[in-house]
């Protein structure tokens, strides 16, 4: 295929060349889906797509994805992009799937190639597993910059929750997925293989030079206190009220982070989501019979 490169829904308030940014909540791994939208040219991105799966059948289906699409189709959007902010632990993604729906290049960090390496390591994968990130038509490096529609868009490097994590800047809008949560609930766990508490903190205080109005949008929320979801916040916002925030260097705040991460369990569905999600999202090659297995590595964690 080749390019050529240029549940819950809620709206956020719009402004005179900002992108319309529509939020998709997946109840099951408390993820948020995003589709970005230039309204003057009526192009967007969608941004880490979740397929469904039911470890206890070892079933996927395409849901939410298909609510997307749903909702592109019915706005007559057309997508310029599908991005990933980095392999995901807790969900499947569905980007192969959209892009099948909609034929546009998907993208991700161009650190995924350190990611597949690291979990080739863990799930012993043999030589045809290749560790050069051919699985997505695009890997972006800090810095680089694109467009969704007319609307300048920019790659920054943030990892600390993984190895590849990156964050995307479209307008004002910034989609920071496992980095900042809500102001009212902290930050994100760094202790995945290739995580670390003081490289996220690093990482988060890049986001927080961005100007205090961006607006900034997570990958998932917890809903502490039994709240509605929500997922659209401000870098001043996570400045003055983010518990992880308040007066922490990054000594401090390493230190919490990793106090709190050793009583987290490991999400449910990691060890299947991540043979899939370095692969950029495709499911295993079946077998003789037709079915395709999962690899799960045993008394590894």
């Amino acid at each position: 295929m080749q390019f050529w490169f240029p549940q819950i829904r809620r709206k956020t308030t719009m402004a005179s060349g900002t992108p319309e940014v529509v939020g998709f909540f997946d109840e099951k791994t408390f993820s948020v889906q995003y589709v970005c939208v230039d309204t003057v040219s009526k192009r967007c991105a969608i941004i880490d797509p979740v397929l469904n799966y039911d470890e206890k059948s070892a079933s996927t289906s395409t849901e939410s994805a298909d609510e997307i699409a749903a909702f592109v189709q019915s706005r007559g959007l057309t997508v310029d992009w599908i991005l990933d902010t980095h392999p995901h632990a807790d969900h499947l993604s569905a980007a192969i799937y959209l892009q099948g729906l909609f034929d546009a290049p998907r993208a991700i960090g161009e650190h995924v190639i350190d990611v597949q390496k690291l979990w080739k390591k863990i799930y012993n994968f043999g030589d045809d597993f290749k560790t050069d990130g051919h699985q997505w038509d695009r890997l972006f490096g800090d810095g680089d910059t694109f467009t969704v529609g007319e609307l300048e868009a920019r790659v920054m490097y943030s990892p600390g929750h993984t190895l590849a994590s990156i964050t995307y800047v479209i307008g004002d809008a910034a989609f920071v997925h496992d980095t900042l949560f809500q102001p009212d609930f902290g930050t994100a766990r760094a202790d995945f293989p290739g995580g670390d508490a003081a490289t996220l903190y690093r990482s988060i205080q890049a986001i927080l030079e961005l100007p205090d109005e961006t607006r900034l949008f997570t990958g998932h929320d917890y809903m502490p206190d039994g709240r509605e979801p929500r997922w659209e916040s401000t870098v001043g916002e996570q400045r003055e009220r983010n518990p992880h925030l308040q007066n922490m260097d990054e000594s401090a705040y390493t230190a919490l982070r990793n106090k709190r991460d050793a009583e987290l369990p490991l999400p449910a569905l990691m060890l299947a989501a991540l043979q899939i999600n370095t692969r950029g999202g495709r499911l295993p090659t079946p077998e003789n019979n037709g079915t395709a297995y999962l690899k799960i590595p045993v008394n590894a964690f």
